[in-house]
Parts: structure tokens; C-alpha cells; sequence
């Protein structure tokens, strides 16, 4: 078997079968390859560490609705309580039909982001494209300066 492969062109053929043997180390960096792209994919859970909104915020343009998602899971459009059935119709009926009106969503701290999506996609099913998510705003505090001896 020795004596049937031979060196040709960076890789080993086999004279009997005429298939072409990768060189070992060719084998070997493609499964590196392959391991560094699929590694970063395994993990799922990023542990995230919110920072507070501190931008200055942008002049509205037009009336906004507010779609509000109570701690018990009640929506309200502006001060008015809705039902989630009776989403599409209400909002249809307060913005005129309009489509590209924007809409403000905010929601209780304590409400889970998956009823928090829920409303968004609600809306977004609905045809308003111009989904904004309200949080409150917070002054920045800047560290003090290191006093110099």
C-alpha cells in the first residue's frame, strides 16, 4: 500500500481507486474552522446589564397614540381601557385609519417582555409600523473628579 500512493499537487493520490487523501493537517484546520464558527452559536443566554436612558429626547412630530400594558396585563390607548381583542379596532378608530401614525408603547416595570412583544406585534399586525417603546428618562451622573494631592 506504501508503495501505491504518491505525492501529487499538495495532495496523496491512491494509484489503485484513483480518489485523492487529504493531507492530514488540511483535515484538521477545517474542523478548527468549523469549531470557531459554531461555538459562539452554542450559547444562547446573554446576561445583560440594562443602562438607563440618558439621551435628550427628539420633538415629536404629529399626535401620538399611547398604548399602555398595565402590571396586571390590562392595555390602554391613551386613558381609555381596551381589550386585547378589541386592539386593532380601537386604534384604528382613535389614529383615523392612519397607518403611519406612531404609537408609544410602555409598559410596567414588573410586566414580562413576552407580554410586552405580544402588545408590539398586536400592533405591528395591525399595520403601525411606527412602534416606539417609552421608558423613563434619567439625568446622567457623571463620576466627581479624583481630587489631586
Amino acid at each position: 500500500m506504501a508503495d501505491s500512493v504518491r505525492e501529487y499537487g499538495g495532495g496523496q493520490f491512491d494509484d489503485d481507486r484513483g480518489t485523492k487523501v487529504p493531507p492530514f493537517i488540511d483535515v484538521i484546520l477545517v474542523l478548527l474552522i468549523i469549531f470557531m464558527v459554531a461555538a459562539p452559536l452554542v450559547t444562547a443566554h446573554v446576561d445583560l446589564g440594562l443602562l438607563a436612558w440618558t439621551a435628550k429626547s427628539t420633538p415629536r412630530v404629529g399626535k401620538p397614540l399611547y398604548v399602555t400594558l398595565n402590571s396586571d396585563h390590562t392595555l390602554r390607548i391613551d386613558d381609555s381601557p381596551v381589550a386585547r381583542e378589541d386592539l386593532r379596532a380601537m386604534i384604528d378608530r382613535k389614529a383615523g385609519g392612519d397607518k403611519k401614525t406612531r404609537v408609544f408603547v410602555s409598559a410596567d416595570s414588573r410586566v414580562d417582555y413576552g407580554s410586552l412583544m405580544e402588545v408590539v406585534n398586536l400592533l405591528c399586525g395591525a399595520g403601525y409600523l411606527k412602534v416606539t417603546l417609552v421608558g423613563l428618562e434619567q439625568v446622567a451622573v457623571l463620576p466627581a473628579p479624583a481630587s489631586v494631592p
